[in-house]
């Protein structure tokens, strides 16, 4: 991708998905340090400063084009971002790419990010020539993996003790949703 690309704001109907922008780097670090929401996620910060690395991360990814991140807001307060979804792992030659998203605790269990990624995955089969999105998940973070599947992403394993964190190994459950068993899900929705 490039400065001259126009990053795509996707909406849903009650959020709006836009560019993550430096005047969320506060919000970033609030979800990214708090223990319930990196718990089982691959990164967390320990101060302000620090979250800088994942802001320029989420910039990188869309500059070099290996993947695209949006910030969730609620479409009433479209400056306060929630929390952020996307794909990195990005590989235009395969047209795959690995998905992901963070929320807020304080928004939890008001369907947020179901409606977000159903929108962005569309988006990713639809606009950006996708032909698989995966996700991996660690096994005890059943609420994010029975979401995945929800979602429609079908299990293909487990990698056995394939990341070290926190002190120990741990499996990840990994998930994959193919461009054609999405339009067959839209379709009989």
């Amino acid at each position: 991708m490039s400065e001259t690309k126009p990053f795509p704001v996707l909406q849903t109907p009650n959020y709006q998905l836009r560019r993550i922008v430096a005047t969320d780097m506060p919000a970033v670090f609030r979800g990214l340090s708090d223990p319930r929401v990196t718990e089982y996620y691959g990164i967390s910060y320990d101060t302000l400063a620090s979250s800088q690395e994942q802001m320029d991360w989420y910039e990188q990814v869309w500059l070099d084009g290996t993947g695209l991140w949006w910030g969730i807001c609620n479409k009433e307060e479209p400056e306060q971002l929630i929390g952020t979804c996307g794909l990195h792992e990005w590989e235009q030659e395969h047209h795959c790419a690995e998905t992901g998203f963070w929320l807020s605790p304080v928004h939890w269990g008001k369907a947020v990010i179901p409606e977000c990624m159903n929108v962005i995955i569309n988006h990713c089969f639809k606009h950006l020539g996708l032909h698989r999105l995966q996700a991996m998940v660690e096994p005890e973070n059943i609420a994010s993996w029975r979401l995945i599947e929800k979602l429609g992403f079908r299990l293909e394993g487990v990698l056995r003790e394939c990341e070290y964190k926190h002190g120990r190994y741990v499996d990840l459950k990994c998930y994959s949703l193919l461009d054609r068993e999405f339009g067959s899900l839209q379709d009989s929705r």
